[in-house]
């Protein structure tokens, strides 16, 4: 029995295997060829170079730190633009949130309104709980909390309110931010220059304050007046000035300051000026009284300065004949003119640079050899 044997006809076809296969092994042929326009060139139609792994991740790394790097720097200017926004809207006090009242704190500036009672209070309270507060208060940050720089009578009225209803809306008032550190000149031109446009605020509030500041700064006075009020008109600022001549005459004797009107204190300030023997007796006639109320101090002020005028007798009239001197100095000339009651030096130098000891060793010496003549 003859055994069939299997044939199997395979034909190998080399050119077209080597075709297929490549080079290396696996890799598909490169379809597209770098083409040089040189005719004849050698690579004319040649493959580029593979790149090998470790050059296409570092390549992919730097790729993506280049971005990281455009990323962070679009970010750095964007906080910096909103950052120098923050500060500019801060510096214009637009910057608002709800602060808590207890972290306010009232030291750092000499309130012009008195802590008195205050009879409009209840209006602005009904208006809070009616419509809420329209206008922010502001404040300073400081180390504790906040420093009150406007708002008196609102943060009042809030605390006010938070302790008659028990309401916790009370406990948090809208504040606008101020920046820390600006002169404290800028912060009492603040506060009075809001305060200015009420009508109920008194002289004599307005005299005190430029009495705290001027010696919270170490300064005069009447330059107090001119830096705090410059905005008011020059009568106004006069007015405050005779006002704060009067209060400083009778050193804080008087209580009821915001009680005092206009044309009581000017009378109080022709009496007081420059007799400080009348000041003595107004202030004892006030410490005979320390129960006094607002009525009652007025009283006294008004009988003080109704005892002060004589009925029926006419002022004495004084002099009005001057005597001009123009003396040579090393200096230059100095001029001096004298009228009733007033000796006037002016000469090209600075006296303010001298002691007050000296100053007043010197007016004593020619006062005495005056009355020696």
């Amino acid at each position: 029995m003859v055994k069939k044997r299997n044939v199997f006809d395979i034909n190998f076809d080399p050119d077209a295997e080597e075709d297929e296969q490549g080079f290396p092994a696996g890799n598909p042929p490169t379809l597209e060829t770098k083409s040089f326009n040189v005719q004849g060139h050698p690579l004319q139609n040649a493959q580029p170079p593979r790149r090998g792994p470790m050059a296409s991740a570092i390549s992919e790394t730097a790729a993506a730190n280049v971005e990281r790097s455009q990323a962070e720097a679009a970010i750095r200017a964007e906080n910096d633009s909103l950052a120098g926004e923050h500060v500019r809207l801060k510096r214009l006090g637009l910057i608002t949130d709800l602060l808590p009242t207890a972290k306010i704190a009232m030291n750092k500036l000499t309130r012009d309104r008195m802590a008195k009672l205050d009879p409009e209070l209840d209006e602005l309270k009904a208006s809070i709980i009616a419509v809420g507060l329209s206008n922010p208060i502001r404040v300073e940050q400081c180390e504790d909390g906040y420093e009150l720089i406007q708002g008196f009578r609102r943060l009042s009225a809030f605390r006010d309110l938070a302790a008659e209803t028990g309401d916790p809306r009370y406990l948090k008032i809208p504040a606008a931010l101020v920046p820390r550190g600006e002169p404290v000149v800028d912060l009492y031109r603040k506060m009075v220059d809001e305060n200015l446009v009420r009508k109920d605020i008194s002289f004599g509030e307005m005299a005190q304050l430029a009495l705290s500041y001027a010696a919270e700064v170490n300064i005069d006075v009447n330059d107090a007046v001119g830096q705090l009020y410059a905005s008011a008109l020059k009568q106004k600022r006069t007015y405050i000035r005779q006002f704060a001549t009067m209060l400083e005459a009778t050193g804080g004797a008087i209580r009821h300051i915001e009680a005092i009107p206009r044309s009581l204190g000017l009378e109080l300030y022709k009496a007081l000026n420059g007799d400080a023997e009348r000041a003595g007796g107004l202030v004892a006639l006030l410490v005979d009284d320390p129960h006094r109320d607002a009525a009652a101090e007025l009283q006294i002020l008004r009988t003080f300065v109704v005892g002060t005028t004589k009925p029926g007798k006419k002022p004495a009239v004084r002099s009005t004949a001057k005597t001009s001197l123009r003396i040579p100095r090393p200096e230059g000339e100095a001029r001096v003119l004298v009228s009733d009651g007033r000796i006037e030096l002016r000469l090209n130098r600075d006296f303010s640079g001298l002691s007050k000891l000296k100053l007043q060793a010197g007016i004593e010496a020619l006062l005495n050899a005056l009355d020696g003549s």
